[in-house]
């Protein structure tokens, strides 16, 4: 079925029943509209992709870029000012500039950094569940645990203050704004988190430390030229956003949906082995992973056997794509020993998340604490009762209330 002779345009992000649910729409759209009209919170129309292997085309293929700013891109919501999608790194490290960038970065986010990092996650892990059982259940883990943890790393990372983080955290939604914020407040935000981050790499450049922001100031390329400010800027900004934002979400969804239904935990429990493919197979099985990763078409292109025009905007959503069935087996079903898990939840292509080496070691090392610190870890409210985050790009619950 071509997207052109659907008759009802869906309103996007497709809402959900609960927070832990997916929409009942992507198995539909699976089948019958693997390329499928949809609105943005603006208003604009663009184009949604569902499968397995059109997911990976669209993010893998040149032809799809980040150019937002373009006349007839798409904007996503409503009196939209760029916000992350339309950053200056965005727009600056398409094509060679990109892989430039990931080069002069790479060396921070290698596995072998991440292990070396391990000990020193699990210590502070182990610190703030000592908070988290001192203050008494039943308790918040997001607040407790999955928010402050990410923020911890990422700033000792980047060589900035943990005691800016409800800062970097008001920054951050306003970048990652659909409906929640304003276009006034969404350009104060930007003014605020630029001159912030002007501000650090001023102080780098005079007292460097042993931190990324001083690395990139100094690091050279291929062709002996250095990041400038704005790129140095928005690095740090891209940084921040992703480093924590979606980690301490996936924190929080990790553990809802393993408490969810009582048998994954205690499996994890019994065997604490499994923690790695654990992981895995929950950033696969996640159904509010949030907006998905837009794309601009720059020519003609074929999708899952339809014409697409040049000037489209598409978004593709990896998590429908991860219960694609022509991939997974009994993808409906969270299977925590599955191997191999060739999942998108980091994207594919050159695009694909630098951070996620980050990212896994994180999860691993909070759910292999947790195993190990709260065996008897429940949930305090129903499944049913969690709270998706409304208006935000970033999928996630507003808390997580469990006890021990």
């Amino acid at each position: 079925m071509s997207w052109e002779a659907v008759v009802r345009t869906l309103q996007y992000p497709i809402p959900a029943k609960h927070a832990l649910e997916p929409p009942q729409e992507w198995a539909e759209l699976r089948e019958q509209c693997p390329v499928a009209p949809v609105r943005f919170p603006s208003g604009d129309e663009a184009v949604l992709v569902t499968r397995y292997d059109d997911v990976k085309l669209v993010l893998s293929d040149p032809r799809f870029v980040r150019n937002f700013s373009a006349d007839d891109a798409a904007s996503i919501a409503e009196g939209d000012s760029g916000g992350v999608f339309e950053s200056e790194m965005a727009a600056s490290i398409e094509g060679a500039g990109h892989q430039r960038w990931r080069r002069m970065i790479a060396r921070w986010f290698t596995a072998r950094r991440m292990l070396a990092l391990h000990d020193d996650i699990e210590a502070m892990a182990d610190r703030m569940i000592d908070d988290m059982v001192a203050a008494g259940g039943p308790a918040d883990l997001k607040a407790a645990l999955g928010f402050p943890l990410p923020v911890w790393v990422i700033c000792d990372m980047l060589g900035v203050s943990e005691s800016d983080r409800d800062r970097f955290a008001h920054w951050s939604n306003a970048l990652l704004n659909l409906s929640r914020f304003t276009k006034e407040e969404v350009a104060l935000a930007q003014r605020e988190f630029g001159e912030y981050m002007a501000a650090l790499v001023a102080q780098k450049r005079a007292a460097p430390g042993n931190d990324l922001i001083s690395d990139l100031i100094s690091r050279t390329d291929d062709d002996g030229a250095t990041l400038t400010d704005a790129e140095l800027i928005a690095t740090g900004q891209a940084l921040l956003v992703a480093g924590h934002e979606t980690t301490a979400n996936m924190i929080g969804k990790m553990m809802g949906m393993l408490l969810a239904d009582r048998s994954r935990w205690e499996q994890l429990v019994a065997d604490r082995s499994l923690a790695r493919t654990a992981v895995e197979e929950v950033l696969r099985f996640d159904a509010n992973p949030g907006f998905g990763m837009p794309r601009y078409l720059t020519e003609d292109a074929e999708v899952a056997g339809t014409m697409i025009p040049r000037g489209t905007t598409m978004v593709c959503s990896m998590a429908a794509a991860n219960r694609d069935e022509r991939v997974f087996d009994d993808p409906e079903e969270m299977d925590l020993s599955r191997s191999p898990n060739h999942h998108l939840s980091f994207g594919a292509g050159p695009h694909s998340c630098l951070g996620q080496a980050l990212a896994r070691t994180e999860l691993r090392t909070v759910l292999e604490v947790l195993l190990r610190r709260l065996p008897t870890l429940e949930l305090a409210v129903a499944p049913e009762e969690l709270r998706r985050i409304e208006g935000l790009a970033v999928g996630g619950v507003e808390e997580l209330p469990v006890r021990w």
